[in-house]
């Protein structure tokens, strides 16, 4: 088992039972006490837990992990029209990468029309949506399956990405600022948008206007990584003037609502 499967799985049994020892935590990662401490070590580094004698329990994280099987519904309309936007940067030929989440599944739908389209990605749902496509070639990574967004996490997925190279990777995360860029609230989830962004040559953000400004635990791709943002027309104007100073191509979507068919 790679570090970054191990310390996910201490922070799991630490979010489930509130508090382990040492001793339990090494029979749940089948590694050695000394190999679990040094974990415990690097984990409060990074304020994830708190050791204390013989274990450690959680500490409080600033994105709460279990919110986000309820985010898939929220900016739902947001999420579509930048869904929409982003598939016009999809060219005939393409080869990319799509990362897991609810904005970048909606995406695969509307990529179904592209020929000759290559895409790569660890989302169970993006290669549904794209098995449609009799002009898509679509490629699964392996790796564990991570229930709450269908995506395949670990060391088999991000080997997945080694030696890889698109000339466009699509993330969505779960935060992104203008100081630390990219973030993810899941180690494991970090850890394969990292590998995808190494993969690329450009990294686009697909990002509605309730994910700027949000810090998550874990940084994926930092700001200068970051060459799109497609966010929507409630974005803060100035979030969205901070990434146009660092250089970013920033995409408005426009939302279109019940009240504007109507009228």
């Amino acid at each position: 088992m790679f570090a970054t499967e191990r310390r996910q799985r201490i922070l799991d049994q630490l979010r489930d039972n509130g508090a382990a020892t040492v001793r339990d935590l090494a029979r749940t990662v089948a590694a050695s006490e000394g190999t679990v401490r040094r974990d415990l070590r690097a984990l409060e580094e990074q304020g994830l837990l708190e050791r204390r004698r013989g274990g450690a329990a959680p500490s409080g994280s600033r994105l709460d992990p279990h919110a986000r099987a309820a985010k898939s519904l929220v900016a739902t309309l947001e999420k579509s029209a930048i869904a929409e936007l982003a598939a016009t940067l999809v060219q005939d030929g393409d080869a990319v990468v799509l990362g897991a989440g609810s904005t970048t599944q909606q995406l695969a739908d509307r990529l179904v029309g592209v020929r000759d389209l290559t895409v790569v990605t660890n989302s169970l749902l993006v290669g549904e949506a794209l098995a449609r496509s009799p002009q898509a070639v679509v490629v699964m990574t392996g790796g564990s399956l991570r229930g709450s967004t269908y995506g395949l996490v670990g060391s088999a997925a991000e080997q997945s990405f080694a030696g890889l190279q698109v000339r466009r990777a699509f993330l969505s995360g779960d935060g992104l600022t203008a100081t630390r860029g990219l973030s993810a609230s899941d180690l494991s989830a970090a850890g394969v948008d990292r590998a995808i962004a190494r993969a690329a040559q450009e990294v686009l953000v697909l990002a509605d206007h309730t994910k700027l400004g949000v810090d998550a635990m874990f940084q994926t791709v930092p700001p200068e990584r970051v060459a799109h943002l497609v966010t929507d027309e409630l974005a803060d104007p100035e979030i969205v003037a901070q990434f146009r100073a660092l250089g970013v191509t920033v995409h408005v979507a426009r939302v279109t609502r019940e009240t504007d068919r109507e009228n």
